[in-house]
């Protein structure tokens, strides 16, 4: 070789170091998280590729959708927020993807929506952060009854990551109550809530279109399919084939929070939600009975885990993962 040739066999090499350095420093790493605000939502980016998106504005509360799950496929249902989606049933327009409100505090209505009902609106952002292989945003919100006065106000910390099987939701929210006291009532119409893709129902409604549920359910005391709704437990999960993949979504109830574990809100039209306020509905334990105050000046936290993951219950290993959540919550 001569040595002109063996000089730009040099220089050849090094510009393809460098090359790959510069691709390198501008491309996502395997565990990259990203957020992206535009003013009225928050994109969440988790390896370069679409996760979530926090609207908090533009709704009656505050939502993520779409939720993609870990296989590329969205795992949460498009209607009302996208319309005309072959095999969507149009019921229950207040089911927006993923959300937190309650059906009574101090008895207005932040469950359902229209002029009569409440609704939660952002006050602040407090952080959005992405770091390595989570994002983080934390929100100050007021919950407005429908006369213009704030029934009380929250803070909410949402965690998103990826794991080797999956992708994570860490939702934190502290219920402040301020001038007076505050109730969170016993109704059923609540509260930490998910409605799943069609897919991953239950049951179908061909009268609404829908002919692709397949899903089965189970929570963390083996009652199975439409029975978890009014029970307690630990954890449900919801899974079915999507897209010729298996993937569901299990709900872990944090066991700090208050009256853990849990009652579920859990449809076989694929409404999931964990409800600690509905006792007498779930359990007909008398009017009034899962009313919990919050007194003037104090707060409330609840913390919940969603785990979008491949495979079933068992494949997951959802009671494997919940200890180790509840175990890391320990310590």
């Amino acid at each position: 070789m001569s040595n002109r040739v063996y000089v730009f066999a040099i220089l050849s090499v090094a510009g393809l170091v460098a090359f790959c350095a510069a691709f390198a420093a501008s491309s996502p790493g395997p565990e990259a998280a990203s957020l992206t605000d535009d003013g009225s939502k928050i994109t969440v980016k988790l390896s370069g590729e679409l996760f979530t998106e926090y609207h908090y504005k533009g709704f009656a509360k505050p939502i993520l959708y779409p939720i993609i799950g870990p296989t590329g496929a969205g795992m949460t249902r498009n209607w009302p927020i996208k319309e005309g989606v072959k095999g969507e049933a149009n019921d229950h327009p207040h089911h927006k993807s993923f959300w937190y409100t309650h059906g009574s505090v101090n008895g207005v209505d932040f469950w359902m929506e229209g002029d009569k009902a409440g609704k939660v609106v952002h006050d602040k952002l407090l952080k959005a952060e992405a770091a390595g292989g989570r994002a983080v945003i934390q929100t100050a919100d007021k919950w407005v009854g429908p006369d213009g006065k704030c029934v009380c106000t929250d803070e909410r910390t949402m965690t998103f990551s990826t794991g080797p099987a999956g992708r994570f939701i860490d939702f934190e929210i502290t219920l402040i109550a301020g001038d007076g006291d505050v109730t969170f009532g016993d109704t059923k119409e609540g509260t930490m809530a998910i409605r799943t893709c069609p897919p991953l129902r239950l049951t179908n409604d061909k009268k609404r279109g829908v002919t692709e549920a397949n899903g089965k359910a189970v929570n963390s005391e083996g009652v199975e399919g439409k029975d978890v709704w009014g029970k307690r437990a630990k954890w449900v999960d919801y899974w079915g084939l999507l897209e010729g993949k298996t993937v569901g979504v299990a709900i872990f109830d944090h066991p700090g929070n208050p009256r853990h574990p849990t009652w579920w809100h859990a449809r076989d039209y694929g409404l999931i939600a964990a409800n600690p306020f509905g006792i007498n509905d779930f359990e007909k334990k008398g009017k009034g009975a899962g009313d919990l105050k919050i007194p003037a000046g104090q707060k409330v936290t609840f913390r919940y885990r969603f785990y979008f993951h491949t495979g079933d219950v068992a494949q997951a290993e959802i009671a494997k993962r919940y200890e180790e959540y509840a175990g890391a919550a320990g310590k």
